[in-house]
């Protein structure tokens, strides 16, 4: 290996043609990877699949010369998966972040192919993870494979694949925080965001925070006839509706008491027409909240009733419900603590909940919001390489109204470090929903936009 720093950047072109015949293989790695039912929660599959998926990581980095290959064992029970692959002497080190972990298929029926099994159809590969964030290593990998073809690697790499990334449950943060030496790096590239709109090159420059908060309201020692209590027994599904009601204003805005809910943002703007598309919302059905899209999206907090405990319509008796319980989700704007909403929305379920039942609150997850230095030198080096790989397009900087809980505790252990956020979750990918796919051909520029920032940023560090 060449171990000058300053070594001849490859020939774009050339570089395009390596990656693009390196597609095959990633479309059959990212096939392997999918495979996987890697959810990390052992309630809905067994653990034994996230693991299968770490090793597959572990040995794919192994099989690419990494050194130090390790699965960690984070706090929360799962893994991760390190690795660190040495550059040319005094060359700066670049830290590459993806997570294997999925999203559960939700209805597995409602997937026109089977969502474990990589499928290809009208031009996208179909899959659950293959854009969030299973498709995010194969960009990694792939990549790299194009420099080595070229030279080299021109700066040290670290890899982490993260394996709760979607269960919000926080384990490679503290593992990061009771280990900050193992992922110190000049610049993080996060890739699991997305580009605004296919084809359109996109860093996200801010992400919401998050916070996972379970509600139960008891009323009874246990169900009663309807018929012989109702009118009278305080039904606790009926009160916790109340409580979740509360959560929304009329025009659907996100009402939690003391919580700052006006936000608004400068950049990018998102026109309600292409956000209608995006979200495909039935036809004559309203918008809800106010502001614009990307106030709305990107800039103010947002609630969400992710589930509720209580009889499926299917096998219903006729009771009044002793017990009801309810899983909300709060989305933080960038500029507001996570810990302090949190403490507000546990405050305002308590306070509004009727006829004095009992209610507790949980919070079973959480991640700080997270805003971007987009006048760092690496943005600089991936606007150039965004030109290479979307030719006739400029970058564009946008917010995400999604958490990666792990930004914010990289930024705060790293404050000098700087941190990029590219990735194949833009709006057809339909991520966390049914059918969840990756573009192929966004796959391929990504990866060339990779690969190109790498040589331009080590170029720019010698």
């Amino acid at each position: 290996m060449d171990t000058s720093p300053t070594r001849q950047q490859p020939d774009p072109a050339a570089l395009a043609a390596t990656v693009a015949g390196l597609q095959a293989r990633a479309r059959t790695e990212l096939a392997e990877l999918v495979a996987f039912k890697s959810v990390a929660d052992e309630a809905q599959f067994p653990k034994s699949e996230c693991e299968a998926a770490a090793r597959w990581v572990a040995d794919a980095l192994t099989a690419e010369g990494f050194q130090d290959v390790a699965t960690l064992d984070t706090p929360d029970g799962t893994q991760s998966v390190y690795g660190y692959l040495p550059g040319p002497a005094g060359a700066p080190t670049v830290l590459l972040y993806a997570h294997y972990d999925v999203q559960p298929p939700l209805d597995e029926a409602a997937w026109i192919s089977p969502p474990f099994e990589l499928t290809e159809r009208d031009g996208r590969w179909y899959g659950r993870g293959a854009a969030d964030c299973k498709g995010g290593l194969i960009m990694h990998l792939t990549a790299l494979r194009a420099l080595k073809a070229h030279g080299g690697v021109p700066v040290n790499v670290k890899v982490i694949v993260e394996g709760s990334e979607e269960q919000g449950t926080g384990g490679l943060e503290r593992y990061a925080e009771a280990h900050p030496e193992l992922l110190t790096a000049d610049t993080i590239v996060i890739g699991d965001t997305g580009n605004f709109r296919l084809g359109l090159p996109t860093v996200t420059a801010t992400l919401r925070g998050m916070t996972l908060v379970q509600v139960q309201v008891d009323t009874l020692e246990g169900n009663l006839h309807s018929g012989m209590f109702g009118g009278a027994a305080p039904d606790a599904l009926a009160a916790l509706i109340r409580v979740l009601d509360s959560l929304r204003a009329e025009d659907g805005s996100t009402t939690v008491a003391g919580l700052e809910a006006q936000g608004t943002w400068q950049g990018l703007q998102y026109p309600e027409e292409d956000f209608r598309q995006d979200a495909k919302v039935l036809d004559g059905v309203g918008l809800i909240g106010d502001g614009t899209v990307a106030d709305r999206l990107w800039a103010r907090p947002a609630v969400t009733v992710l589930g509720i405990d209580c009889p499926p319509v299917v096998g219903a008796t006729q009771s009044v419900h002793a017990s009801a319980r309810a899983l909300i989700s709060l989305r933080v704007p960038p500029g507001m603590d996570t810990a302090a909403a949190t403490k507000l929305l546990r405050e305002h379920l308590e306070q509004t909940t009727p006829w004095n039942a009992r209610v507790t609150t949980e919070q079973v997850g959480q991640g700080q919001p997270f805003q971007a230095d987009t006048d760092s030198p690496a943005y600089t080096s991936m606007a150039e390489a965004m030109r290479v790989a979307y030719p006739g397009e400029e970058m564009q900087t946008a917010g995400m109204g999604g958490s990666i809980p792990l930004c914010n505790t990289l930024a705060t252990l790293y404050p000098d470090t700087e941190i990029l956020l590219i990735g194949l979750s833009e709006p057809e990918a339909q991520i966390h929903a049914v059918n969840e796919s990756v573009s192929p051909e966004e796959l391929e520029r990504l990866t060339l936009a990779e690969a190109v920032f790498l040589t331009k940023y080590a170029a720019s560090k010698a």
